[in-house]
């Protein structure tokens, strides 16, 4: 075959393979069998790698790209992509109508969508070809997540049109997609993902292409980002639009004349919702007219012209088996309600944090109870309460225990505090759950060491402190269930790179009492080796901005233990850095401004700076930003609709600055 002929074929296998893949993945109407898209798309790749020089960006055979990234670059929305209000009750949405009305008056119309519970993304097409996919990160600066979006097969590489335009949409996770999933990592011993909406966030946070392609995504779009020239002049007619140039989206839509109608709405699909095969998590309500919506604005969040209405947490009731007790890191005793299995939010729950005993004694929580279980934000199972009048004088009461499950030892109960606590350093629980927290993201951050992986380490007796992990051999790891060659090798090289990591890594995975990976860092920046801190007294500690009483107390009695110092000549024997390897920080007495030496505190929305940039411009003139507002802030910096931190600063008589001010200060350093 020549290459003339090849062109040809090969573009006619193209209109072929997306026709069909258009019909199977965005119109749910397959014409032709699976076989037989699969024998078409094989046909073309084998004439792609033939012919090299006919393979474009735009063909199927292209969604899955060979690089792996090292991180994802950021991009800024030419258009901020705004959250949405809350709508909770029948109540909420008329409030809302009639705010519309009194701005637009009663000649108003609303498009009812599903609200889909994803990963909010914009896609970009230059003439008509797919370059560039985002998340929506804070609204203004997201992550470009383009190779993996390029995965999802219902989103086209090239659009039916050759316009150049910005969509937006909510990619997600189909409930199939979801189960096959954590089916998979139940069997590989990993855990499994909470719900499809995490499912669908990593995905597409992977850096591997190819791990987001195997998950078997789905996107639904629903806006424009920016209209141009197009003469639409209607939410419904944008839809309609997307719909024209290939782009899928939710059928389950209504136009509705009255808010009557948007309640009628909204209500049937509270029945309906469960038999859908992707979760959604309430309805969303747009003013139609294009013309309305920009004379109602924004604030500085979200669309004066849309809100979403949140569906009620779905409560089930089920059986209270039991109720287990865990000792955690700090050897806090936290009791956990056994259910009899029950679907909940498209999930099975079979457990419930009940958080301490006094919550146990509110509830009036008896072993053999029916209760009643939701799941707060559809994520986390919640016992809601007990159904007394369903007793049947079988149930038994619980009573914590005065001796620690694990170690046996006296259980204690802290000035001031509502949980039971085993002080017993040797308490191997605690050991296990220090060892859990040592090797976590925020700590040392070593891939691969879970949770499952560290107790079978703990079990086996190959573990008894942190410092063992770093004289594992493979052959131990070997011995593990479900290790093998490769991931034995991949984690002793993580556990080999965990030796290199900033002091305040290795401070914060110690599980100091009190200090937070904040805290950690900022130690570590002020001592600068562990050594030094080791060395430093409560004064010392105090002194420093963010370091309280209690926190400075807290480490002072952690570097007086013999076993501490005993771990650190371990961890420093083995090649454990124990030194600050980050910027320093800018010290108050090093520069000359306005700030130098201040807390400041930021609140509501900046129109020339990102929050982030302002807080690295103070920091970097000596100040310290704070997140709350107390006695010992010194200055607010107040943007549009700033709300309780601006009154409570009024309230301590705290300065208060424009965002105007600001910039005239910062001018003044040539920041």
């Amino acid at each position: 075959m020549d290459l003339q002929v090849a062109r040809q074929k090969v573009i006619e296998l193209r209109n072929l393979v997306n026709q069909y893949g258009y019909e199977y993945y965005v119109l749910d109407q397959p014409s032709v069998p699976d076989a037989e898209y699969d024998r078409l798309m094989n046909e073309l790749l084998a004439l792609e790698e033939q012919f090299p020089e006919l393979t474009s960006p735009d063909s199927p055979t292209q969604r899955v790209g060979g690089t792996v990234l090292d991180m994802f670059e950021k991009v800024e929305h030419r258009t901020p992509m705004l959250s949405l209000a809350n709508a909770f009750n029948d109540q909420d949405l008329r409030d809302f109508d009639r705010r519309i009305r009194q701005i637009v008056g009663d000649d108003v119309s609303y498009v009812c969508e599903l609200k889909i519970d994803g990963l909010a993304v914009s896609l970009k097409y230059e003439d008509g070809l797919f370059v560039q996919g985002a998340t929506r990160g804070d609204g203004t600066i997201g992550e470009d997540i383009t190779s993996n979006l390029r995965t999802i097969k219902s989103i086209p590489l090239r659009l039916r049109e050759n316009v150049t335009i910005e969509v937006r949409g909510e990619a997600f996770m189909p409930k199939r997609s979801f189960e096959a999933l954590n089916k998979a990592k139940e069997e590989r011993g990993e855990e499994p993902f909470a719900n499809p909406r995490n499912a669908a966030a990593g995905s597409l946070r992977q850096l591997d292409p190819k791990i987001a392609a195997s998950r078997n995504l789905d996107i639904f779009l629903y806006g424009i980002g920016d209209l141009g020239e197009t003469g639409i002049t209607s939410h419904s007619e944008g839809l309609d639009y997307l719909d024209r140039l290939g782009l899928k989206t939710n059928k389950e839509r209504r136009k509705c004349g009255t808010i009557d109608d948007v309640i009628s709405f909204v209500n049937s699909w509270v029945e309906k919702r469960p038999h859908l095969p992707y979760e959604i998590d309430g309805i969303v309500i747009k003013v139609d007219s294009l013309e309305q919506q920009a004379e109602l604005g924004t604030t500085a969040k979200s669309p004066r012209w849309a809100i979403a209405y949140k569906f009620p947490a779905e409560e089930v009731v089920t059986t209270l088996l039991n109720i287990e007790l865990t000792v955690g890191r700090t050897g806090v005793i936290t009791p956990t309600a056994i259910l009899e299995p029950v679907k909940v939010a498209g999930t099975t729950v079979q457990r419930a944090s009940l958080h301490n005993e006094d919550l146990i004694r509110e509830k009036d929580l008896k072993i053999g109870d029916k209760v009643v279980v939701k799941k707060a934000g559809d994520i986390i199972p919640e016992v809601v309460n007990v159904i007394a009048e369903q007793r049947t004088g079988q149930e038994t009461d619980f009573h914590m225990p005065t001796e620690c499950p694990e170690c046996g030892s006296e259980l204690v109960r802290l000035e001031g505090e509502v949980a039971l606590r085993c002080i017993n350093p040797k308490c191997p629980a605690q050991i296990r759950e220090g060892l859990i927290h040592f090797v976590s993201r925020d700590a040392m951050n070593i891939d691969g060491l879970g949770e499952k992986v560290i107790s079978q380490l703990f079990t086996e007796k190959l573990i008894a402190d942190v410092a063992d992990l770093y004289t594992l051999s493979k052959e131990q790891l070997l011995g593990l269930e479900r290790m093998g060659e490769k991931s034995a090798s991949n984690l002793l090289q993580a556990i080999e790179a965990s030796k290199a990591n900033s002091l305040e890594k290795l401070l914060f995975g110690m599980g100091i009492r009190h200090v937070g990976a904040k805290a950690a860092k900022t130690l570590a920046q002020v001592f600068g080796t562990m050594d030094r801190l080791a060395e430093a007294t409560a004064e010392e500690l105090v002194a420093i901005h963010d370091i309280g009483e209690k926190m400075a107390d807290s480490i002072v009695t952690f570097f007086q233990k013999e076993e501490v110092h005993e771990l650190l000549k371990e961890l420093k024997a083995a090649g454990v850095n124990m030194e600050y390897k980050g910027p320093q920080p800018v010290l108050a007495e090093q520069v000359d401004s306005v700030f130098a030496g201040k807390t400041v505190v930021l609140t509501g929305k900046l129109e020339q700076l990102t929050r982030n940039e302002a807080k690295e411009k103070i920091e970097a003139l000596g100040g310290n930003v704070s997140g709350s507002v107390s006695k010992k802030t010194d200055l607010v910096i107040a943007g549009i609709e700033a709300g309780s931190k601006r009154a409570k600063a009024e309230q301590f008589g705290i300065e208060v600055w424009d965002e105007e001010r600001l910039l005239e200060e910062l001018m003044k350093q040539e920041v």
